[in-house]
């Protein structure tokens, strides 16, 4: 009993404290079922009182400021099958001595839980679930929710809470698992967890970028219910403009509650957001006062817990592969398993920390779960195989040859080699983005051809294409060649700034390349800076100017340069020059919304040739803040700091004076 203790313990603080579960929650569960029956069948050994089975939840994150709960915010008791949904019933029944009684059902949201406290209508205060009795305070992260309001219109209560789960949605979690692809960082392993780190981030503005959802289900007023039945609040909190769960229900009895957890178990891979199963609730508050509590979950709510989504397989082999950047990614090749539907043969194993965190040898036989139930991953070695060789990572490239090299502090291992054929296609993509160097027509199908075909071996041999040579490519006519050719044409002319982006350089993006550009002023000077230097540049570190360093002592990246240079692309800034005058010199401006005739890039751009400053969060240094529709928490903060607001048509004019 003691051994499960701790480990139960350590997995708690794994999931709740450190987002960064080992074990999924069917074996959690497991695990505390057998605790708990094992205290049951042992009587005469007395239950500690941190045991596990008598805890709510994890404790708070060190670091937070910690505020207690107006009531215990309790978790619920699972039912893993119906036989155990209807067990459930069967109490309820029983304990309301034949009582008539409704069930109100609504989807179990994969999040995290936050109570939001108003006074006359207005956000004062978020917490997190913390250990259930204390949590922690997320106020500013909080006003960053889209579906959180931050007034309420005509409430009925002078104060009231309002509980819920923040969520992050399908969509927000596959475009934040690109966008860390994008800069060879390892994706996060399924929404519940990227949605409790982004909440629970120090910097409001990193939370705000992603797209998280609040949806509320509870209603209190002094710590308790504050309607006379559960579905009386939702409809309450609808009425409010809080986003309640389109799919919850009123059920009579346990054939209709039953069904409807069928229902869902078919339809959750239809919903744009992760639901691991069904929670029922006794819809009568007064009923549910008479059925109480247990020592740690309420005898009126039970949560139906969908069955996992893991497989077990054999794990063939461990390949690499190599991305833009040049990092270095081990892959599972499996023997093919069906998971939740969809057939896996390949799962990503991160980096060479992670296969020995996990112990994985060729021949294992591995548990293999749908993260997120999107992205394959290896989680644990479910029986070990013969161990006959450990895997290393190469140190050449497995494709060009060159040097692989991993940084002191990073577990990420990289190709030195920027004209590596394997890194070519993502880093030719990456250089013709709009944000970069804006190519447009150069997409994914013509940068295949022109690599297959030995057209282009490096990013510099884009400005030595000629119009018959595409010409001659497959779907590619005359015209289309020709307009090509200009487009790559008129790069020639983009800032220093984007010339920097379209290196590929780790850790800096078109943010931090415009910083360089700006503080160095020419690419001779970014190649010849020494780390200390480089750290006197805006939002430039000890790790992203020793990768800058690593880059130029390169050979291969230093050749590529001077192509560059040689085809006429722009190496000194232009942006000091024309900050030196302009109705807007020594402002500096915030953007939030959407303009009405100006997209973000525009704007910032037109800001600076006035001689203004765009940064990315609003401070005591902030001159102006402009805004436009759905304009989000930094217009909150801008009114909260006093800085002035203009809107669109007032900075066209100001830049006009």
């Amino acid at each position: 009993m003691e051994q499960l203790r701790a480990e139960l313990r350590r997995h708690e603080h794994l999931y709740y404290v450190l987002d960064r579960p080992e074990i999924s929650d069917a074996a959690y569960d497991g695990l505390m079922r057998r605790l708990q029956e094992l205290e049951r069948e042992h009587p005469e050994i007395p239950v500690p009182a941190d045991s596990p089975t008598l805890r709510v939840g994890g404790a708070p994150r060190e670091g937070f400021v910690k505020v207690r709960h107006s009531a215990p915010m309790l978790s619920l008791d699972n039912a893993l099958d119906e036989g155990e949904l209807a067990d459930f019933d069967r109490r309820v029944r029983e304990l309301l001595a034949g009582e008539e009684y409704l069930y109100a059902a609504e989807l179990k949201l994969d999040g995290l839980s936050m109570a939001a406290h108003y006074e006359y209508g207005v956000l004062k205060q978020a917490l997190t679930r913390g250990d259930g009795t204390v949590g922690e305070e997320v106020t500013e992260n909080a006003r960053t929710l889209r579906t959180l309001p931050l007034r309420v219109t005509k409430p009925r209560w002078p104060r009231f809470e309002v509980r819920g789960e923040v969520i992050m949605s399908k969509p927000a979690f596959d475009k934040l698992n690109t966008e860390r692809a994008r800069q060879e960082l390892s994706p996060y392993a399924n929404p519940r967890n990227s949605a409790a780190g982004s909440l629970r981030v120090l910097d409001p503005s990193i939370t705000a970028s992603r797209q998280l959802e609040y949806h509320a289900y509870f209603l209190l007023v002094d710590g308790r219910p504050a309607l006379e039945s559960h579905w009386a609040s939702l409809e309450e909190l609808k009425r409010m403009g809080f986003k309640v769960n389109p799919a919850a229900r009123r059920l009579a009895g346990i054939e209709e509650l039953a069904a409807y957890c069928r229902e869902w178990g078919e339809k959750r891979d239809d919903l744009p957001y992760e639901i691991d199963g069904v929670v029922a609730k006794v819809d009568s508050v007064a009923q549910q006062e008479r059925l109480g509590w247990t020592a740690k979950a309420p005898r009126w709510a039970i949560a139906f817990k969908f069955t996992a989504r893991q497989a077990e397989t054999v794990l063939e082999n461990i390949d690499v592969q190599v991305g833009r950047t040049g990092v270095l990614t081990p892959v599972a090749r499996l023997s093919p398993v069906v998971v939740s539907g969809v057939t896996v043969t390949n799962a990503t194993l991160h980096n060479e920390d992670y296969i020995r965190e996990l112990d994985l040898y060729a021949g294992d036989t591995v548990v293999v779960e749908r993260s997120g139930d999107v992205i394959p991953r290896v989680v644990r070695v479910a029986r070990p195989g013969p161990r006959a060789e450990r895997f290393s990572m190469p140190e050449t490239c497995p494709v060009c040859g060159a040097p692989v090299l991993r940084a002191e502090g990073e577990a990420a291992s990289r190709c030195v080699n920027s004209s590596c054929p394997a890194r070519l296609k993502e880093s030719i993509l990456h250089y013709s983005a709009r944000s970069v160097m804006d190519i447009d027509g150069v997409g994914d199908k013509l940068v295949d051809q022109l690599v297959d075909l030995g057209l282009v071996k490096s990013i510099a041999d884009l400005y030595e294409l000629k119009a018959e040579q595409l010409a001659a490519l497959e779907r590619m006519g005359e015209k289309s060649a020709a307009t090509i050719v200009a487009n790559i044409a008129v790069t020639r002319e983009r800032p220093l700034a984007r010339v920097i982006a379209g290196l590929g350089i780790p850790f800096v993006g078109e943010r931090t390349a415009q910083f360089l550009a700006e503080g160095l002023a020419s690419m001779d000077a970014l190649i010849q800076a020494e780390e200390a230097q480089l750290q006197l540049v805006e939002e430039v570190g000890p790790k992203i100017a020793q990768s800058i360093r690593r880059f130029f002592a390169e050979s291969h990246n230093r050749e590529l340069v001077e192509r560059l240079r040689q085809a006429g692309l722009q190496f000194v800034s232009g942006g000091p020059a024309r900050a030196k005058a302009g109705p807007l010199l020594g402002m500096t401006f915030v953007l939030t919304g959407t303009l009405p005739t100006l997209a973000r890039d525009e704007a910032k751009a037109k800001i600076e040739a006035a001689g203004g400053k765009v940064t990315g969060s609003v401070s005591k240094k902030t001159s102006v803040v402009v805004a436009g529709e759905e304009a989000g928490s930094k217009l909150d903060k801008a009114r909260e700091l006093g800085i002035p607001v203009w809107d669109e048509s007032e900075l066209l004019k100001r830049i006009t004076e």
